[in-house]
């Protein structure tokens, strides 16, 4: 999860690097620079894109949908990192959709605030940036993400792109990592996957720990941990494994040599292009299989 110890480690990445300084990394995260950062998958669908409002039990949420042109697909629920919905996203659910899958991107401070919460190119590592985005995720609770991945569960069943016979995918970065978690859980019926990419908070002390309510899931899952957070946690991903294991469900759980915390989305301060195309290579490979 972003805090103290992400900033601090990320700005001392930053500082050691001498081929991108910070003006540079700014240029290529705006507009269309995203769009050249990802590429293309040889034969990517045409997709179909609009700004979607659901309804929530705490009112309305603004996303992003994105699915192919024509035919029905999969499902799949787009948890954001802690800077929320933005061009990243979108760019990131409109390459996921390129691959045959109906994907809604939401924005999860909608009760605070409509998207995008922060400027383009906004970074972690700028103080007014973290001052606007911890107070809004500290807004939130274990019991807003179920009631949030239900509304938007059902939202997804009841548009006509989406296979209502075919399980669906849920991923979620940074603080989103833990919300797949309960979305499996409380939606266990519909999802079929999840994959939390440098997700905080997977296995706490806490009562109401995310990995506690695997024994109630029925998806398969992917982890994909930076090598930072395995540092400052080692123990949890073993906790995962015995915790998949004993529910009798598969996951792949790999620490990403190198990649530090929020290296996946293409406008971090940290984006590491090589593991970042390497984890998104494995989502396919999930959602391939398990939703199926």
């Amino acid at each position: 999860m972003c805090d103290d110890r992400t900033f601090r480690e990320s700005s001392e990445y930053l500082d050691g690097r001498s081929e991108l300084t910070r003006r540079e990394f700014g240029a290529v995260s705006a507009g269309a620079g995203l769009a050249m950062l990802l590429p293309r998958a040889a034969d990517a669908q045409a997709v179909t894109e609009q700004d979607v409002e659901v309804t929530t039990p705490d009112g309305v949420a603004d996303c992003f949908f994105v699915h192919p042109a024509s035919g029905t697909h999969p499902g799949v629920l787009i948890w954001p990192d802690i800077l929320g919905l933005r061009p990243a996203f979108r760019q990131m659910g409109r390459r996921l959709a390129e691959s045959g899958y109906s994907v809604l991107v939401v924005n999860p401070f909608y009760r605070s605030a409509r998207s995008p919460v922060v400027p383009e190119g906004a970074s972690f590592q700028d103080e007014a940036t973290r001052n606007t985005v911890i107070p809004l995720a500290r807004a939130l609770s274990a019991e807003t993400h179920v009631s949030d991945a239900r509304a938007f569960v059902d939202f997804l069943d009841a548009q006509a792109a989406v296979d209502p016979d075919r399980k669906m995918g849920t991923t979620g970065y940074c603080m989103g990592g833990p919300i797949t978690m309960r979305t499996a859980w409380a939606r266990a019926d519909r999802v079929g996957a999840g994959a939390s990419f440098h997700g905080g908070g997977l296995v706490t002390d806490q009562p109401n720990s995310p990995h506690l309510l695997v024994a109630e899931m029925d998806a398969h899952y992917l982890f994909a941990i930076a090598e930072n957070d395995d540092m400052e946690d080692p123990e949890a991903k073993n906790v995962l494994r015995e915790t998949f294991d004993a529910a009798g469900l598969p996951a792949e759980i790999e620490v990403y040599e190198g990649a530090l915390h929020g290296w996946c989305p293409p406008d971090s301060a940290v984006y590491n292009e090589a593991q970042a195309e390497r984890a998104w290579s494995r989502l396919l490979v999930l959602f391939e299989t398990a939703l199926a």
